[in-house]
């Protein structure tokens, strides 16, 4: 599906050119980093965001950086960068499997005796390797949710999972896309997401832009418009998935999952396989970012707590949409047998 805007591209001048998701909607701007220092920074102050991307941006921007300076790349260097991009944010777990990957890819051409050349050359297949599987299971994850879409739905979201969070068309909002190629009539109900308003700003915007009608409203109006019979399921992105089944997103999505329970409504979740961590056997585990107090805007002398994600415990997900179908409970059992 055709979106009219590219989130994330190689750059012409060796860098990695994205779109400034911080300057939405108001202007699009695209902006070009080749260093770890640049790539660190666009990640923690959300220029590119969205558990898939963030992966997806930290292997290029190792590619970019390594390509700055060839003479310099060491299997020391390597693991100083990836130590680096690993640290810029602790929830979303696409950006350590990613680093993996390419640390690993790294450490073999170095051990066969290849120069910098050629292990930048192997860290850059790499990258648009990783970048393509996450097109064909955004791709995947529309396919098999989309069977989930009734035609006239109105589907409610939680913060923004679409393609400005992914390298393709989305995980969440693939499945309204997939919905929408189908010949489905879908509408959305964006919640704000405070206190940085990715629903507002970046959901409202992409769905606009592909055609699907959507109306976004403040995060306190979810309980009122799910009381009024206008919701037919909630489906929200992921950061990170335990091997129970219990799920970190956006702050917020926890209320929301309870709404969605008391009002007797599906919530759903949806996430590429690269988003689950069976190293974790329940979401008590996930760790959570906490961000600056300043980003809420309370009065000066106010203290603040800012945590950027909550964890939804899996007795309140209706299924998991993934690039290897649609799992259900028990989630221990599904989620195995499915990534393993």
């Amino acid at each position: 599906m055709k979106l009219g805007f590219e989130t994330i591209a190689w750059g012409p001048s060796g860098g990695v050119r994205f779109l400034d998701q911080t300057l939405l909607p108001e202007r699009e701007v695209y902006v070009e980093v080749d260093s770890i220092a640049e790539m660190v920074e666009a990640i923690q102050a959300l220029r590119v965001r969205g558990a898939p991307l963030i992966g997806i941006s930290a292997a290029m921007g190792l590619v970019a950086a390594a390509g700055q300076q060839a003479s310099r790349v060491t299997p020391e260097w390597i693991r100083r960068a990836v130590s680096d991009l690993g640290t810029a944010r602790p929830t979303a777990v696409n950006l350590v499997w990613a680093l993996d990957r390419m640390q690993s890819v790294a450490e073999e051409s170095f051990r066969s005796g290849a120069g910098p050349d050629e292990v930048i050359a192997s860290l850059r297949s790499e990258a648009q390797q990783i970048w393509d599987e996450d097109v064909r299971m955004c791709e995947a994850i529309g396919a098999a949710g989309e069977t989930l879409v009734p035609d006239g739905a109105t589907v409610m979201t939680h913060c923004n999972a679409g393609a400005l969070a992914t390298g393709g068309i989305g995980t969440a909002l693939a499945v309204i896309y997939a919905a929408k190629m189908a010949g489905k009539n879908v509408r959305v109900v964006s919640n704000e997401t405070r206190p940085l308003r990715q629903g507002a700003r970046l959901t409202s915007w992409e769905l606009a832009r592909a055609g699907i009608p959507v109306t976004s409203i403040v995060d306190g109006a979810s309980a009122a418009v799910m009381a009024r019979g206008e919701v037919d399921f909630v489906i929200t992105g992921a950061d990170r998935i335990a091997a129970n089944g219990d799920a970190a997103n956006k702050i917020g999505t926890y209320g929301v999952a309870v709404l969605a329970e008391a009002h007797r409504i599906p919530f759903y979740v949806a996430a590429p396989s690269s988003t689950f961590d069976l190293s974790l056997t329940a979401g008590d585990e996930i760790p959570i970012e906490v961000r600056a107090g300043e980003e809420i805007g309370a009065a000066p002398g106010a203290d603040t707590f800012n945590p950027a994600f909550d964890v939804t415990p899996a007795r309140y997900i209706a299924a998991i949409v993934t690039d290897r179908g649609v799992l259900h409970r028990p989630y221990r059992k599904s989620i195995t047998e499915a990534l393993t």
